[in-house]
């Protein structure tokens, strides 16, 4: 059963009534390979926040469907300053989500991965200290762990003046973490993307104009232009859509992936 806001899909295929929660799991459900999906709320205007937190842009719908991306992941993927920024705390499901990932022979909760090139974390924040499984934090050979850190998170080590994010997923795919969500922020978006990295993009756009200031979803260097098809528009009552853009199968398999199996 689904309660709140009721969501359809509008496109390709108009259904008739709301979107249950199973029929939306289908639609962001897991592939059949490798992949890296990305997760943001935007503006109508192209806001990234809204009084400096994505949260502002954040309704029921988006919560919603928020979970059920979480529940069908094998691993969290976040930069730091997101975690810092947004107050993090432990990645936790409810009991109905947790039968599913058993029913689905994955493990009860997600894996959380930070992404961090200075080590800058609080080992005390909530997403590490209680955590229900050990989080991953992927960074460069030279970075220091503050005290404490390697009590409550595994580094994995990946790149020298930077974190290579290429050979840092192909060590969380080699892991068993195939199916990554990562949730931001820009600059992790836009270096991911610039690397060929991104194989979804699932977008939510709240109907309001937050006004000039805040950024984009994406920042840093510039990148040449990624074709990445939409699969589907779901638009709730409240007016918010939910747009799905994703690689075709066919495509070759971005850098840092494996086939599966």
């Amino acid at each position: 059963m689904s309660a709140g806001t009721p969501i359809a899909r509008i496109w390709p295929t108009p259904a008739t009534g709301p979107l249950t929660d199973p029929e939306l799991t289908a639609l962001y459900g897991r592939a059949a390979r490798p992949h890296l999906r990305m997760n943001f709320v935007t503006s109508a205007d192209g806001a990234v926040a809204l009084d400096g937190y994505s949260a502002g842009l954040s309704g029921e719908p988006d919560k919603r469907v928020f979970g059920l991306l979480r529940m069908v992941c094998d691993g969290l993927v976040v930069a730091a300053g997101t975690l810092r920024h947004e107050g993090y705390r432990a990645v936790r499901l409810d009991e109905t989500r947790r039968a599913w990932r058993r029913a689905h022979g994955l493990a009860d909760y997600p894996t959380l991965v930070v992404v961090s090139a200075s080590l800058d974390l609080d080992p005390a924040q909530a997403a590490f200290a209680d955590a229900p499984v050990r989080p991953v934090v992927l960074t460069r050979a030279a970075a220091q762990p503050p005290p404490g850190l390697t009590e409550v998170a595994e580094l994995v080590r990946s790149g020298e003046e930077r974190v290579d994010l290429a050979a840092g997923l192909a060590e969380l795919r080699r892991r068993g973490l195939g199916q990554l969500l990562c949730e931001g922020g820009p600059l992790l978006f836009g270096t991911l993307t610039a690397a060929d990295l991104v194989d979804e993009l699932c977008l939510t756009v709240a109907p309001l104009l937050a006004g000039a200031g805040p950024g984009r979803i994406t920042a840093g260097d510039g990148s040449p232009p990624r074709r990445l098809p939409l699969r589907h528009v779901l638009a709730a009552e409240d007016g918010v859509l939910l747009l799905r853009y994703a690689r075709d199968p066919g495509d070759a398999l971005p850098a840092g992936a494996a086939p599966a199996g």
